[in-house]
């Protein structure tokens, strides 16, 4: 997968090609050839382009890797404050507080929607599995951002009395 870093050098070598598309088009002006207007609308589509490569320098697709943390699926996004990810029954509390730290970095971004003064939330839930067949949602810990001003970014809480006690 391209990186930001990446993105920015596509960016560069973009504008040079626009901007020699732009000369390249003056001239056919200046001597009047005949696909003068052809090269109007490549240079426009070029440029185009490299304003498309620059949006994606602003890194929208790098993810963190916290050590520690397991995958995990998003379940639920309400693309403004509300988030649940789902993880197996059988993760371990610190293991659970690496991954709900790694999904708040990789998804509480700026441009997520919400009232002001409402804080993200991602909640970490799994499926117990009962005998006779009924299973039950388990809320194991959330993740909110920090209030400005504190020791760490992220607020984060387990509930250990929701956690699922080992099959035999």
């Amino acid at each position: 997968m391209f990186t930001p870093q990446d993105f920015l050098v596509f960016t560069q070598w973009g504008a040079i090609g626009t901007v020699a598309l732009a000369v390249l088009t003056g001239l056919a002006f200046a001597f009047k050839w005949g696909i003068r207007f052809r090269l109007v609308g490549a240079t426009g589509f070029a440029g185009v382009l490299t304003v498309g490569l620059l949006g994606l320098s602003f890194e929208p697709f790098s993810r963190t890797a916290v050590p520690g943390a397991i995958p995990y699926a998003t379940v639920y996004d309400s693309g403004a404050s509300q988030i649940v990810i789902t993880v197996p029954p059988t993760i371990a509390p610190d293991t659970l507080e690496a991954t709900l730290r790694q999904a708040a970095s990789n998804l509480f971004k700026p441009y997520r929607l919400g009232l002001p003064g409402q804080a993200a939330t991602i909640r970490a839930r799994t499926i117990a599995h009962d005998p006779g067949g009924v299973s039950r949602l388990l809320y194991l810990g959330q993740i909110q951002a920090a209030p400005k001003g504190a020791d760490d970014s992220f607020v984060v809480q387990l509930n250990l009395d929701n956690w699922p006690t080992p099959e035999p």
